[in-house]
């Protein structure tokens, strides 16, 4: 996918929308400079062009009694035929894997998990993951605490 033209306004709203996607247009044709009806133009441009993909409510994982988020790094067992398709396929269906990425360095995967407790971390590695053939090891990386959490992308937004 190639780079897509954004002049200072699609720029302004961009950052904006990062910042709270709960904006209404009305607010947000205000704060870019825009009447209502092009401010509502120029987002569906930008989510036409897939610049803006989603929105999202951002949950407190422990406010639901989600307390564990962990990180694993994942050695794919390359030798077993169609090893990377297989093992996506099956982590996709796992809901406690929140977040999977194919990296390069000490792993071929990085995996986020999210769960209830250590017991249910526990039974998501051994009686789950473990069993994946494709997976030859694990190493667990536990969070302690988050310091931060932006969803703003480090990006050029110019002068606001």
């Amino acid at each position: 996918m190639s780079e897509v033209k954004l002049d200072a306004i699609d720029k302004k709203i961009i950052k904006i929308l990062q910042e709270n996607c709960k904006i209404t247009n009305l607010d947000l044709s205000k704060r870019i400079g825009l009447s209502p009806a092009p401010t509502l133009e120029r987002v569906k441009k930008l989510e036409n062009q897939n610049v803006l993909s989603s929105y999202h409510a951002k949950v407190n994982n422990s406010s639901i009694g989600l307390s564990v988020q962990t990180y694993l790094l994942v050695d794919i067992a390359w030798h077993k035929e169609n090893a990377l398709d297989n093992f996506l396929k099956k982590i996709k269906s796992i809901d406690e894997v929140v977040e999977c990425y194919i990296i390069t360095g000490e792993a071929d995967a990085l995996m986020k998990i999210v769960c209830k407790d250590i017991p249910s971390y526990e039974e998501l590695l051994f009686r789950t993951l473990s069993k994946i053939d494709e997976i030859e090891r694990l190493k667990t990386l536990m969070t302690l605490s988050q310091v931060k959490d932006s969803k703003v992308l480090p990006f050029d937004y110019g002068s606001n």
